[in-house]
């Protein structure tokens, strides 16, 4: 008899082999699908008996350690990532599954990778050992490459003095931040030339621990970072081929030479703030066509002369380039201005051939302020100079009014501007022209205020007019406020015919209609005195109110101390308010009064020669509980009631 072949035999092996598989879970673990929990379960080693089929597998926040990887995790095939962060390694694990693509093992202790543990994880593509304690030392040399897969390589936070040597050739992305990295060496990254993300972000990087070379054969990176470390300069040679974004804040760079950033034409996002910088030289960022993001705040960027050329290039940038926090910090009387906001007439230049006239500070003392100022254009003009004009003389306070003197000769002035403090929101601007002008620009910013909340505001005004009222000032500030003519041409030449001045407003309470004396106006009250009376009035009654909470305390602390040696039990008190003790042959009453205490015998009689000792009786959350506390001569103390832990009790 010939037994006939049956074809779905091998099929219904197939298919109970699977499911086999896939139902075989550790008991101390729960299993769904492709993945496996063994998470936060106190284990110490890895669970025996899991089947193939799983994919994932969890077995972070345990206290496994080395010796907990059982040789037949290793032949389990079908897992592609572990989970073994959060647990007790003090060295690379052996033993992990064979096929595993993704590891993490952050926040363990490891100390040591050996290349023994890395040669059996040849699929390796991503390694998590962030926050452990590996050293330079504790790496074997080449320990990296046997992972020949690996694609993603995190160090982060651990105590790497340099580099570590032989780096997987694949390797895509290497992150070194926060460790204690001071030298990179010429070949430290030779054989990563496809590298394309390298982090080197809070280490102890100076511009000599870098050599020359370290960066240049990184042809495929495409982001550099290099925060948070002591370099004063960018480092030299740069791999510029595919550079996209490059970190340099949080340094101490006081200057960054005209080459720096030469051939980075891909270059989209460039951080250098939180640096030393005053200032560039010019034509440092030419050549980065590709720029998107320049990022430049929290520097010390001086506003003189030298950074003319920087305001330039500001206004000419497409919309396309973002700029951020280039803000002046020195002189003092353009500190908080936005730079790109400067205009010309702000910066000193002490070679400059413009004429610019000095600004005056105006007073807000008086009823009605103004200013006048005369100017003569650098070049000539292009229509006739008609008869000199007066400027007619404000409308109000024109007795009052406190006046500059005239730049130039009275024969000379071809445009004279007058400032008029109307009250403590409004300045009135005037002018007069000896040349035919299109129109004005005025422009008027609050000195000493950041620009960010209240930018500079300009207006432009037709020609026919011979003035313009700035309204919505804030009281008691100082505002720069510039005239800019356009002559019969259309042209505007900043800088060669501004007139500017410093005007300063009158305090809130002040009234425009208000016909009040010179003298009667030097007498009016501050806005803010109210307050400040008010606010020392409050400060002089809180004072005396704790001095006499004090008092009063202190008389009857003083005065509880006193009557405690007076004491006599009293049945009108709560029960509650007593801890009870006693021995065999005595009743004794004890009251806790703060430090100190009293027994007084019930019936008033001599109470027992001995040693007596009161223990409070604390519960695991801090009240008192109640249980008896054995002592010498067989005394006992026992407390019902909660006694504060402050209290102590004293023999």
């Amino acid at each position: 008899n010939h037994c006939k072949f049956n074809p779905w035999i091998p099929i219904l092996l197939g298919l109970h082999m699977h499911f086999s598989w896939a139902t075989t879970c550790p008991e101390e673990c729960r299993c769904d699908r492709t993945f496996v929990y063994c998470n936060e379960r106190s284990l110490t080693s890895v669970p025996l008996g899991l089947g193939e089929g799983y994919k994932t597998l969890y077995l972070h926040n345990n206290q496994i350690n080395n010796a907990g990887f059982p040789l037949e995790m290793h032949n389990v095939a079908s897992v592609e990532t572990v989970h073994l962060y959060g647990n007790q390694l003090d060295e690379f694990p052996v033993n992990l599954p064979k096929n595993v693509r993704v590891l993490h093992l952050q926040e363990n202790n490891i100390q040591t990778v050996s290349r023994a543990a890395l040669a059996q994880l040849l699929r390796l593509e991503e390694l998590y050992l962030d926050d452990n304690s590996i050293s330079t030392v504790g790496v074997e040399e080449g320990a990296f490459r046997e992972a020949i897969s690996l694609k993603t390589l995190f160090l982060t936070k651990n105590h790497l003095s340099s580099v570590p040597i032989g780096l997987p050739e694949e390797l895509r992305e290497l992150r070194l931040d926060e460790n204690r990295i001071a030298f990179i060496a010429e070949d430290a990254f030779e054989n990563v030339t496809g590298l394309e993300l390298l982090l080197l972000d809070g280490n102890l990087l100076m511009d000599e621990g870098i050599a020359p070379g370290a960066f240049q054969t990184l042809v495929n990176l495409k982001t550099l970072s290099l925060a948070r470390n002591s370099l004063t300069v960018p480092p030299p040679n740069l791999p510029a081929e595919f550079l996209v974004k490059l970190n340099l804040q949080d340094n101490q760079m006081n200057e960054i030479p005209l080459t720096a950033f030469r051939g980075l034409h891909r270059l989209e996002i460039l951080d250098i703030s939180n640096n030393q910088l005053q200032s560039l030289t010019q034509g440092v960022f030419d050549g980065l066509h590709g720029l998107r993001q320049l990022t430049v705040r929290n520097n010390l960027w001086l506003c003189d002369c030298n950074i003319k050329w920087v305001i330039l290039w500001l206004k000419s940038l497409p919309a396309t380039l973002n700029v951020r926090g280039f803000m002046c910090q020195k002189p003092e009387r353009v500190r908080g201005m936005v730079i790109r906001e400067l205009t010309l007439e702000l910066i000193q230049c002490p070679n400059s051939t413009a004429t610019v006239p000095q600004p005056t500070l105006l007073s807000s003392s008086t009823a009605e302020s103004a200013t006048q100022m005369a100017f003569t254009p650098a070049r000539s003009r292009p229509t006739p100079k008609p008869p000199r004009l007066t400027l007619p003389p404000p409308t109000a306070g024109k007795d009052r009014e406190q006046r500059t003197n005239d730049p130039v000769g009275p024969m000379q002035e071809s445009l004279r501007v007058s400032f008029a403090v109307l009250n403590g929101s409004c300045i009135q601007v005037s002018w007069v022209s000896m040349f035919i002008v299109t129109a004005y620009k005025v422009t008027w910013v609050k000195l000493g205020h950041s620009l960010i909340t209240g930018p500079m505001q300009e207006s432009l005004v037709q020609g026919e007019r011979e003035g313009i009222t700035l309204t919505t000032l804030e009281p008691k500030s100082t505002y720069r406020i510039c005239v800019d003519p356009l002559d019969a041409f259309n042209n505007y030449h900043p800088g060669d015919d501004t007139i500017c001045s410093e005007v300063t407003t009158k305090s809130a309470s002040f009234h425009s209609g208000d016909n009040a004396t010179g003298t009667e106006q030097a007498t009016q009250q501050d806005p803010s005195s109210p307050f400040l009376l008010a606010g020392l009035i409050g400060g002089a009654v809180l004072v005396v109110l704790v001095v006499l909470l004090s008092i009063f305390c202190w008389h009857m602390h003083k005065k509880g101390r006193s009557e405690s040696s007076k004491w006599k039990y009293s049945r009108g008190r709560r029960k509650d308010d007593y801890c009870e003790a006693g021995t065999k042959k005595d009743n004794s009453i004890l009251e806790m009064t703060e430090t100190s205490f009293q027994i007084v015998s019930l019936n008033n009689e001599q109470l027992l020669k001995g040693d007596f000792r009161i223990q409070p009786i604390y519960t695991p959350n801090g009240g008192v509980g109640f249980r008896d506390s054995q002592s010498r001569n067989n005394s006992t103390a026992y407390c019902k009631n909660s006694v504060p832990e402050s209290d102590t009790c004293h023999k």
